[in-house]
This record gives C-alpha cells, sequence and structure tokens, in this order.
C-alpha cells in the first residue's frame, strides 16, 4: 500500500490532504484447543475449519457453562462459530432449538446460508436444521417452516414481534420447549427508538421462556464499545453479572494503512475562508475512482442513500470520460432501499470480484459477507468510533494490507477528530445507550404481552417500576381486562396492537414520493416535512427531482426531474416546554449552577427554505412555507447561565473573542422564549447558542448515536426558569436514554466540547466548531468567543 498512497500524493488535486497517516499492525491468529461432536469437526474441516481461534474457544467454553456471553471484537473475527457450535451440539445431542435475531433480512440470508452449508454436511439424520422466517416470506413458506421444525431458527425483532410471540402457545411450543439458545446478532445496533422497542422485545421474549420452563442462554455478539456488558444486560434484561465477556480478538489480519484526508479550504470570495472546506463528496469521489482505476477493489462508506446513489452515477461517468468504460458498468451502490433481489445481486458481485466499486450506506456496513476488500473510504466520519472501525473492517483479505481513508467532512466531529487523530486511534469507544422504560414504547408492549401470556404483578421485573401504573391506565383504557383467580389479579389483553405498531419508528405516518405516476421513495412524516416540502430538490437512484406539491391529507408528494444546480435546506422555529423537572444537580465544576433532567414538549414550526448553489453553498434566496407544526415530548437536560456569566459576555469583559486554541438541529430563541432570533450588545445569544451547538455536535463522541439523534435550544430568557437556559433533547418520543446519560456525564461533555472549540484555530466560528448544518436559524446569532468564555466558566472555578 505504500506505493499506493505515494501515487496519490502525486495526484494532480492533492494539495496536501494527507493530515495524519499511520499504519495499524497485523497480528497472526492465536488458537486454542476446543473438543468439538466428531461430526461437526468434519464438517468445519470440509469447510478449511481445523482451528479455532482462542475468543471462539473462550466463548463456546461460556456457553458450554450455562453463561450468557457477550462478543464483541471486529468485524470478520469469526463470532458466528462462537455460537454456531453450541446451537449445532445442543441440537445433534437432544434436538434442542436456538433462536438467531438479527437487525436486517440481508444478515438474515447471509446466515441463514452459511449455516444452512453446515447442517447440510451433517446430514438430514443428524437432526440439525436451520430455517429462516421473516416478513419477505409467503404463508406457505412460513407454514412449511414451521411444519419442518428446524433447530436453529433465524429472524428479526420485527417479525419475533409480529409473527412469533403472538403465536407462541399455539404454533411454537415445539420450538419453545426446547429452546437453549437465544443469539443477538449486532447487539450493539439496538439503541435509539428502535433499541427501546427491540429491549421490550425481548423482555416479552423472556416471558414466554419462562412460561415454557425454558432457561436459554444469551449470546450478544457486538461491535468494540465502551459498555458491552452493561448494554447486553440492557437489551435482554438479564443480570449484567450472568455475562462472560469475550472482546480480545485473536483472529489473524494484516496491515491496515489509514489515511486521514482533510479537503482543501476554499480560497477568498465573500463568505469563504475561516474553516469552509471543499466537498468531501468530490474529495472522496475522485479518491474512488483512482483506486479503482488502479485495480483496487473499494467500497465508499456516505452519509446518506441520496449521496450513495448520486456519487456512484458521477463515479461511473467519470470512469466512462477517462475511457475506463468496463469498470464504469461495474461500479454500484448499495443501500437499504434496494430489493432483496438487487442486494443479494451486489453481495454477490462484491464476493466474487466482478464488482470493483460501491457507493453503500451503514446498510453495508454490518456483518453481511461481501469477502475481502481492497480500500475502503469513508466519505466523511460516520459520527462514532465503533462506526468508523466497523466500516474500516470491511477492508482487507486475510493477512494482506489493506487501506482505510477517512475523508473529513467541514463539521465539528470530523474537523475534531482530523485535528485531534489520537482520539480516535487512542480513546476509548463510545457507550451504547437505550432506553426501555420509554413511556410512549412501553404500554403497547405490555399489553401484547397480555396478549402473549397473562399478566401479573410480579412482571413488573420484565417491564420495570412504572409498570403498575402502565397497567392501570391501560385497564382503564379498556384495553386490559382484569381477572381474579386462585393465584391472584391477572391481566388479558382486549385486542392486540402487535401490527399497529412498528419497531423501527414511533410515528408510523409516511409520505409517497410519486414522479411520473411511480412511487420511488416513501418518507417518514417529519422527515418529508424537511425533504420533500413543495420546492424540495430531491436526488434519487442518480436523478434529481423537484417537488411540486405535498398533499399531507394522502400521504403524497409529487415530484418532476429537474436539472436545477442548487439544494435545498428548511428554516424553523422551535419552543420547549419544560412539563416535570425529574432530577437536578448541580455541575460538577459550579455549585451555583444546576443542571436538570426533565420531560419537555417541544414544539417545531417549519417556516421557509433556502435555496443554495451546489458548488458554494452560497444562499440564492429563500421561500416561505405553511406547514403544520409538530410536537415533541421527550426527555431533555438543561441549565442556565447566572447573572454574573452573562453580564461579564454582555459586556464582552472577557479574552479572546477570536480564540485559535451537533447538532441535530438546535437553534437560539428570542428573549421572549419564541421563535424570534434575538441579538443583544457583546452576543449573549450567540454565545449561548455557539455553546449550545457545540455541545450537541460532541454527544456522538461520548455516546453511541447520530447526530441527529439530540436537537438543542438556546434562549436569554425561559419562563421556566426566568433566566437564560441551554436545552439539550432526545430527539424521538419519550426520549432514548441520551439525555439521561448526558445529565450524569454533563462534565465530561463540557470539557469535551470546550476542548473541541479551541482546538480550532477559525476567529469566529466556522462549520467545523459552532455552525451546523440543521440550524433553524441559519446560524445566526453564533459567538464561538463567548461561547468559549461560557464553558470555561462553567467548567473551571474562575470567575466564581
Amino acid at each position: 500500500m505504500d506505493d499506493t498512497i505515494a501515487w496519490l500524493r502525486d495526484r494532480t488535486y492533492y494539495e496536501g490532504q494527507i493530515a495524519d497517516e499511520r499504519t495499524v499492525p497485523g497480528r497472526e491468529a492465536t488458537v486454542a484447543d476446543c473438543d468439538l461432536d466428531s461430526r461437526l469437526a468434519g464438517v468445519l474441516a470440509d469447510e478449511g475449519i481445523t482451528d479455532l481461534y482462542a475468543h471462539q474457544t473462550k466463548a463456546i467454553d461460556a456457553v458450554r457453562d450455562g453463561r450468557n456471553v457477550v462478543l464483541a471484537t471486529e468485524t470478520a473475527s469469526g463470532k458466528s462459530l462462537a455460537y454456531t457450535v453450541p446451537a449445532f451440539e445442543r441440537a445433534l445431542d437432544r434436538r434442542a432449538t436456538t433462536l438467531y435475531i438479527a437487525p436486517q433480512v440481508a444478515l438474515i440470508n447471509d446466515q441463514t446460508e452459511t449455516l444452512s452449508e453446515l447442517a447440510q454436511g451433517l446430514g438430514f439424520a443428524s437432526g440439525v436444521s436451520v430455517a429462516q422466517y421473516t416478513g419477505r416470506q409467503s404463508k406457505s413458506e412460513k407454514e412449511a417452516v414451521r411444519e419442518r421444525q428446524p433447530t436453529v431458527l433465524l429472524t428479526t425483532p420485527d417479525m419475533l414481534h409480529y409473527g412469533i410471540l403472538p403465536h407462541a402457545h399455539r404454533l411454537w411450543d415445539w420450538f419453545f420447549q426446547r429452546l437453549e439458545t437465544v443469539v443477538i446478532d449486532e447487539v450493539h445496533g439496538y439503541r435509539g427508538v428502535f433499541g427501546g422497542h427491540v429491549s421490550l422485545v425481548m423482555r416479552r421474549l423472556a416471558r414466554i421462556t419462562e412460561r415454557f420452563d425454558s432457561d436459554p442462554e444469551w449470546v450478544c455478539c457486538s461491535a468494540t464499545i465502551g459498555n458491552p456488558v452493561e448494554h447486553a444486560a440492557a437489551v435482554t434484561n438479564q443480570p449484567e453479572s450472568s455475562f462472560a465477556l469475550v472482546d480480545e480478538d485473536t483472529s489473524a489480519s494484516g496491515p491496515r494503512h489509514w489515511l486521514l484526508w482533510n479537503p482543501p479550504e476554499y480560497e477568498g470570495g465573500e463568505g469563504w475562508g475561516s474553516g469552509r472546506r471543499k466537498s468531501s463528496h468530490v474529495e472522496t469521489k475522485r479518491l474512488f475512482v483512482d483506486l479503482v482505476s488502479r485495480g483496487l477493489q473499494t467500497v465508499v462508506f456516505a452519509g446518506s442513500r441520496q449521496t450513495a446513489e448520486r456519487y456512484a452515477s458521477d463515479s461511473a461517468d467519470e470512469l466512462r470520460d477517462r475511457g475506463h468504460h468496463d469498470l464504469a458498468d461495474r461500479i454500484g451502490a448499495y443501500q437499504a432501499a434496494l430489493t432483496d433481489d438487487q442486494r443479494r445481486d451486489l453481495e454477490t458481485r462484491l464476493q466474487s470480484g466482478d464488482l470493483r466499486g460501491v457507493w453503500s450506506t451503514s446498510a453495508l456496513e454490518l456483518g453481511v459477507d461481501v469477502g475481502g476488500l481492497d480500500a475502503v473510504v469513508l466519505d466523511g466520519y460516520p459520527g462514532t468510533r465503533m462506526r468508523a472501525f466497523q466500516q474500516a473492517g470491511r477492508a482487507g483479505r486475510g493477512t494482506d494490507p489493506a487501506l482505510v481513508v477517512l475523508v473529513g467532512g467541514e463539521d465539528q466531529l470530523d474537523q475534531y477528530v482530523l485535528r485531534n487523530p489520537s482520539t480516535l486511534f487512542e480513546r476509548e469507544a463510545e457507550r451504547a445507550v437505550t432506553n426501555p422504560e420509554n413511556e410512549q414504547l412501553l404500554p403497547d408492549h405490555v399489553q401484547a404481552a397480555a396478549g402473549e401470556n397473562w399478566l401479573s404483578a410480579d412482571d413488573d421485573r420484565h417491564f420495570g417500576a412504572t409498570f403498575p401504573d402502565v397497567v392501570a391506565d391501560l385497564e382503564s383504557a379498556g384495553k386490559l381486562d382484569r381477572r381474579n383467580t386462585d393465584k391472584g389479579v391477572r391481566w388479558t389483553s382486549n385486542g392486540r396492537p402487535h401490527h399497529e405498531m412498528s419497531l423501527r419508528t414511533v410515528d408510523d405516518r409516511e409520505v409517497k414520493l410519486v414522479a411520473k405516476g411511480d412511487v420511488i421513495a416513501k418518507l417518514p412524516f417529519e422527515d418529508a416535512l424537511r425533504d420533500a416540502h413543495p420546492g424540495a430538490i430531491y436526488h434519487h437512484q442518480g436523478r434529481r427531482y423537484e417537488v411540486t406539491d405535498l398533499d399531507l391529507a394522502t400521504g403524497v408528494a409529487e415530484l418532476d426531474r429537474t436539472w436545477a444546480n442548487y439544494y435545498t435546506r428548511v428554516r424553523h422555529d422551535k419552543t420547549i416546554t419544560v412539563e416535570a423537572d425529574l432530577q437536578e444537580r448541580p455541575l460538577p465544576a459550579r455549585e451555583d449552577v444546576p443542571v436538570r433532567f426533565a420531560s419537555v414538549t417541544m414544539r417545531k414550526q417549519i417556516t421557509g427554505y433556502e435555496r443554495r448553489d451546489g458548488s458554494s453553498g452560497e444562499v440564492l434566496g429563500q421561500r416561505s412555507l405553511d406547514l403544520p407544526e409538530t410536537t415533541l415530548e421527550t426527555k431533555a437536560l438543561y441549565h442556565t447561565v447566572p447573572a454574573a456569566l452573562e453580564d461579564e459576555i454582555l459586556r464582552g469583559a472577557y479574552e479572546g473573542a477570536a480564540v485559535s486554541d451537533g447538532d441535530g438541529g438546535g437553534e437560539a430563541v428570542g428573549a421572549n422564549g419564541g421563535g424570534e432570533t434575538a441579538a443583544a450588545a457583546g452576543d449573549f445569544p450567540g454565545a449561548i447558542h455557539a455553546a449550545e451547538h457545540a455541545m450537541i455536535s460532541m454527544f456522538p463522541f461520548e455516546y453511541l448515536c447520530d447526530r441527529g439523534d439530540v436537537g438543542g435550544l438556546s434562549t436569554p430568557h425561559h419562563p421556566h426558569t426566568d433566566a437564560p437556559t441551554i436545552f439539550v433533547y432526545d430527539g424521538y418520543p419519550g426520549g432514548i436514554g441520551l439525555t439521561r446519560a448526558g445529565y450524569h456525564d454533563v462534565g465530561s461533555l463540557m470539557d469535551t466540547t470546550l476542548s473541541m472549540l479551541r482546538s480550532c484555530d477559525c476567529e469566529t466560528g466556522c462549520p467545523a466548531c459552532v455552525q451546523s448544518p440543521h440550524c433553524g436559524n441559519a446560524n445566526d446569532p453564533l459567538s464561538k468567543g463567548g461561547a468559549i468564555h461560557l464553558l470555561d466558566r462553567l467548567t473551571g472555578d474562575a470567575g466564581r
């Protein structure tokens, strides 16, 4: 790879973009003896597996000893054998069953193929059989699976919720009576709303296993995260002490060459300089085309379907322009909206080497087997170190060297990592957070559980301390029926809500995007307000569309093809009402400043949108919109600003207004607490607005989340506190646990935020520190110097 890196430095577009270069050395495999059934050992040997890695043996032994296991090792480290061996052994010995749960059907398909080949090698008489059970199978196919009674069943959390648990006693008793192993793959992915839903499905599963007197071991497979045992315990509701942690990867790997690639800054021009950088997408496209042309099979991980589709098409066009017509036809885009057949075709062609390059969303990040790649390019920091290394793990064939290039965007996280590479390579991985006690999700799952097996008072061990109140509310609403039995009070469900809720969202409303009578995509309701409003530019499958009409009553947006060279960005107003303060504590360094955790209501009104030049980002014009207000009941952390500190900033009584040494949609509001932007002498509103943006942007540096999972608001006066206040809220109904975690770690979060601000060498604030592409106030007002002074005073002893 050294020759390739030197070659990249000699390319005509190279202007010193490599901010850091380092090699993660490869390692030899460490194997350990594992006593296997001779039949199973023979089948594995036929597949070329004669030795097991030490971490595989350790996990297998723990399961055999009756322990729950968390296996947290790198991509392609052979985690599947750690559960395959116990599953097959138990099936061979006594026809015991295993339930395998994965978040995506693509993973189910991949694992079904691998496990089926092993089972076929054992022969029909072995009693080991494998089948999948997903929503994409026909009714007759599902019936055939149940009749065959496989010993290993692979499914998604969705199908477990919809199609298995509701029928456990009638159709699946044979399976649960013999259930000895539950495998939860990609457990780190169960966070946010999806994680809350899945955690509650797992509690319902545990109730069913108790009903059938089965006591399975739980095997959770995870990428490297900061709290694997804590998170697995939260998802499964099993005691942390019951888990054996296996987190030392002993598989073989080749050296992985990392380049941190920072696009050059714009030079001159109104609004440029000051931290504005050229497009990471364009830089990534150049690298991708060069690497593919040089013969390296390459995958780009992009942040959105729109980006993947657009730049896959652009890359193919550039290859044709260079005369590589054959290579141009071997470029693809991989994303979740593709059909099963389309995804499977791309996966097969990647494995065979026929497909030479792919632009992908995170859909290819998970454990789908696509073989070893020569190079991976990350188009922007993917938000967390866990995801960065998960995606990078796709590069590498055996012990061959591989190349990983991280191309930075211009926002806070990207630039902080590029300025401080050690934070990527040396800092501990982020912690995963889930909230199974979300009050928006819990009632439906409690009612669903009552439809699967009657409820009793001691089910609070499954559903938490609020369980009695939830049951009382459901009973009052006529959704649960109370029955007095000889075993005490029981509740049964008056109806089944299973098909009335989606595990992937809270709001099931969708808007169809229609072009020339064809539905080209579907968007969740709130995403449609942002991305499919009248006048919005929408990219799909390499084509650009303009939204001509949005009918929310019918849930349809009409689109026409366009060749306009601009993009659109909405503007909005927000207000936050504090419904109840739940917890309070002082800031670690300022006992006079309380920080609170609260239930809040956030109201947002999209007021219009901007048209921005596709090349420069310059605002070309603004349009107003008349769209409905949306309401979000969620959780938030917030703190006030002492009057003396406000006065310091108002007077400009601090050094470094230009100091050189997340946003999920944060914004500033006027002194009345409404949606108007206000400014004051010394720009105090700009200081708290900038501090809010910066703190939101660094949430993914502490916790496993996306930038859009949290939002914020700052105001010089809030009626609840009667003081200047900064809010950070969970971006989902009921809260997903992020701001609860942030409330407990607020001192560390502020320290990290201040470090990021000080490390940015811009003078007045830029996208790499305080500006946000999601700000509903178009990043006005912002004061970087004021934000630094504010956070310095809130995290240190000075100024008390």
